[in-house]
């Protein structure tokens, strides 16, 4: 029996990989990897082993889950050593937890390889601290997608009035009515936001703003982004060290908070 590596790349800086998921890399017979993986990772792969794309876009799969579940099995079953790398971390919105249930009921050994998340790393990579002794003491990661039959108002109702930080996934498309709904369950029209894109990467680019304004200036934004909402984006024009300057100004995105 071969043996699959639930890896997580991390964010996109390809030098935020975990040693232990590099190491996964090198030794395995068979990658298959992710939309959001930078591919520079697979420069440290074996030359002999194949490499597979199996990438997810808004509007695009290249492989069915169903797919990537049965090419996971079969090349386990053959004796091979798979690694399944997926941007970010494999147990956040990035199905880690069915693969591992899938490997699990056939009898396959695998491996849980953690990484570092895009709702911590591109606020940090954009100098916006999730906690902060002053401003938040707790944090919410949440899908800007639900699942449908989910009681959409309810989920927004809770999330409005729950953590002092929100870090929001796949919710770019949505975000009109995510604005409209925290304010509506109780957010302050003036809680401050931010959207960041490509986060960590050489193309990262953020855009900060408030609730109640926040569409008008990130109209060109994009996924992938993460979302970013609380009191603690106001110190992003403090503490920010990643972008270049001359980048932001071109890209008229930046707002005083005040």
């Amino acid at each position: 029996m071969g043996k699959v590596y639930l890896v997580g790349a991390g964010p996109g800086d390809p030098d935020l990989i975990t040693i232990k998921g590099l190491k996964a890399i090198q030794k395995s017979d068979v990658i298959l990897y992710d939309r959001l993986v930078n591919e520079e990772l697979l420069g440290y792969a074996s030359d002999k082993a194949e490499l597979i794309y199996c990438g997810k876009s808004p509007d695009h799969h290249s492989l069915t889950q169903d797919k990537i579940n049965d090419l996971l099995c079969k090349f386990a079953n053959e004796g091979k050593i798979v690694t399944r790398l997926k941007g970010g971390d494999p147990f956040i919105f990035g199905r880690g937890g069915e693969e591992a249930e899938l490997l699990k009921e056939n009898g396959i050994s695998y491996e849980i390889v953690p990484g570092i998340t895009s709702g911590s790393a591109a606020p940090a990579y954009a100098g916006i601290p999730l906690t902060h002794r002053d401003y938040s003491s707790s944090v919410s990661f949440v899908s800007g997608v639900s699942k449908s039959g989910e009681s959409y108002e309810k989920y927004w109702e809770n999330l409005a009035q729950g953590s002092d930080t929100l870090c929001i996934y796949m919710g770019v498309r949505n975000l009109p009515g995510i604005c409209e709904r925290l304010i509506r369950y109780g957010r302050k029209p003036t809680t401050p936001i931010a959207l960041i894109h490509w986060g960590t990467t050489e193309n990262q680019q953020t855009v900060t703003g408030t609730l109640e304004d926040i569409l008008d200036k990130s109209h060109t934004f994009k996924n992938p982004s993460m979302i970013i909402i609380g009191e603690v984006v106001r110190l992003r024009n403090q503490i920010k060290w990643f972008e270049n300057d001359s980048l932001e100004k071109e890209f008229g995105a930046e707002a005083i908070l005040g």
